[in-house]
């Protein structure tokens, strides 16, 4: 995993900044997400390796409708650098090297129950007060938690839980 993420960094950043200089930064990202998919798709990876597949056959099958021309020049050289693989890791990077330069921090709300939308947007204004930049929430429920919160946001996790509270208490207990 750690060789794909190297191999595919170079590719995220040339990507990173085609798109910045031409200024189609959304539009790369939908694009290497709709390849990344497909790359990703078991049946699509054994015919991208396989070595009677032709460059231009790979970058239609891996070029969305519509996509930016530059973004065709980039899968050809994907293609012929036999990189198509690395698709998922270059489309991971790329949109954290997005991320950072529209200073947008990523977090997870997972919670026991759905969420409503004035606890979200208030939770979201905390994180946007404690990071100093835009917070993209995306939300998951899972019952296990009894009740409460967790946040993820980058390398932060902010454990507001019922079951997190629940080991902490169990943990004091113990020592």
């Amino acid at each position: 995993m750690s060789q794909a993420l190297t191999l595919a960094r170079p590719y995220a950043r040339a990507a990173f900044a085609s798109a910045q200089e031409t200024g189609t930064l959304a539009a790369w990202s939908e694009s290497l997400a709709f390849a990344a998919r497909v790359a990703a798709d078991p049946q699509v990876a054994s015919l991208l390796g396989n070595p009677r597949l032709a460059a231009t056959d790979a970058v239609a099958l891996l070029s969305p409708e519509g996509a930016h021309e530059d973004f065709a020049r980039f899968l050809a050289l994907l293609a012929d650098n036999h990189r198509q693989q690395l698709l998922p890791e270059i489309a991971a990077l790329y949109a954290e090297l997005r991320d950072e330069a529209e200073r947008v921090v990523k977090a997870t709300v997972t919670s026991a129950t759905l969420l409503p939308d004035a606890e979200l947007d208030a939770i979201k204004a905390a994180l946007r007060k404690r990071f100093g930049r835009d917070v993209d929430v995306s939300t998951a429920v899972d019952p296990a938690l009894i009740g409460g919160a967790v946040i993820t946001a980058g390398d932060i996790v902010i454990d507001g839980s019922l079951r997190g509270k629940l080991d902490r208490l169990q943990s004091a207990l113990a020592a």
